[in-house]
């Protein structure tokens, strides 16, 4: 297999595996409706508990970042093609994160954790940095993944830090929105998740420093595919090796640290922002295990039917990921069938697993049928609006 389709069928099947991770990750939190059900037995909702802290260990936080690492992957697939041709795709670029705003913002309608509308605004970064050469763009990365903002809380909080701090902004806004999805019809959940609920968001994704993280992680993947990491290869086999090894060595103290800093720092001026910046660099130190797993796995000798398995769901990730916020919410939310009231982890556990399937066979007939998802292909037309017929096939 010529290394650049190996390069490709390997990021589409993460980018599956990262759709259908986050599918469970919705399922399991009701798509941000916090409820649990009452009149449980006893097991079952001990069962629940631990399927919840088992999912978010392995998928909370590191489903969005992989997204996240492949967004600048692709980045720089398209760019380096344009380039190739003696065009300039940044011009480009910004007009088709403006048609990925509109569909985020479509999205939010549904589901007011949409992350497309985030990544569109926060992708601008990447224009910039698409000629810089790779040691300045890995050092702007590594800043961002210190967590500046964290650090000025912490020195802001160094001359009082007893003093205790309110309520994180974005709980307010998480409280307000559990009303109108728990009761509200259509039109209330589509008001109140453009209003209320994106602007939570938003002041969430600041306070656990996702704002610096997301933008990072579209750099570093830029970088692993200017160097051509995710193509199967004897050595790239070897460097995901070394990163998973070096990502395991990051891992557990992190965990561990990240475990007592309860008792460790008592003052909550200066536990709260030291707890961000452990979090994120657990969370991304294990995002790295994944990758690095799922890159090895993929390069054993059986790793041809892992590829064959998630890579539909990976070249139809947009539409599947606006496909579920439909499904999902009108499962689970007041307007739609409400299964809220009755559904714990452990049976929202089995919807997503199901869902997931039944989005991999559709995606797998579609794409026999088609080149690309519907709402790729509407995208990649939208993108290349003007342009004519030859550019736009380029």
């Amino acid at each position: 297999m010529p290394s650049s389709a190996a390069r490709l069928d390997l990021v589409d099947a993460l980018r599956g595996f990262a759709i259908a991770s986050i599918m469970l990750l919705h399922n399991i939190e009701h798509f941000d409706l916090t409820h649990l059900p009452a009149g449980q037995p006893a097991w079952l909702s001990g069962l629940d508990r631990y399927v919840w802290d088992a999912a978010f260990f392995l998928f909370g936080g590191k489903s969005y970042a992989i997204f996240a690492l492949l967004f600048g992957v692709t980045f720089h697939l398209q760019f380096s093609a344009r380039a190739a041709r003696g065009q300039d795709f940044r011009p480009r670029f910004v007009w088709r994160m403006a048609l990925l705003l509109a569909f985020g913002l479509c999205n939010s309608l549904f589901y007011q954790g949409d992350i497309l509308t985030l990544y569109a605004v926060l992708a601008l970064a990447l224009l910039p940095m698409a000629r810089l050469r790779d040691g300045v763009v890995l050092a702007i990365a590594l800043l961002l993944l210190l967590q500046p903002h964290a650090w000025l809380a912490l020195l802001r909080a160094l001359p009082a830090p007893a003093a205790s701090l309110p309520d994180p902004a974005s709980w307010a806004y998480f409280g307000r929105a559990n009303d109108y999805l728990a009761n509200g019809t259509l039109f209330d959940v589509w008001y109140g998740n453009l209003t209320n609920g994106k602007e939570g968001v938003v002041r969430w994704s600041w306070e656990i420093g996702r704002l610096f993280q997301i933008p990072a992680l579209f750099m570093l993947g830029m970088l692993a595919a200017r160097r051509g990491r995710f193509a199967l290869s004897e050595a790239n086999r070897t460097f995901w090796q070394r990163a998973l090894l070096l990502a395991l060595l990051a891992f557990v103290p992190l965990y561990a640290v990240d475990g007592q800093l309860g008792q460790w720092l008592a003052a909550e001026g200066v536990r709260r922002p030291v707890s961000v910046m452990v979090q994120s660099w657990m969370k991304l130190a294990f995002m790295v295990v994944l990758v690095a797993l799922f890159a090895l796995a993929c390069h054993a000798p059986a790793g041809a039917r892992l590829l064959r398995s998630l890579a539909p769901l990976g070249r139809m990730s947009l539409t599947n990921y606006v496909l579920q916020s439909l499904v999902g919410t009108t499962l689970y939310y007041g307007f739609g069938l409400g299964l809220y009231r009755v559904t714990g982890a452990t049976a929202c556990l089995l919807i997503g697993i199901g869902l997931a399937l039944l989005q991999g066979c559709l995606c797998a007939w579609w794409l026999r049928h088609h080149r690309q998802g519907p709402l790729e292909a509407l995208w990649h037309r939208a993108t290349w609006a003007g342009a004519g017929r030859r550019l736009a096939a380029a």
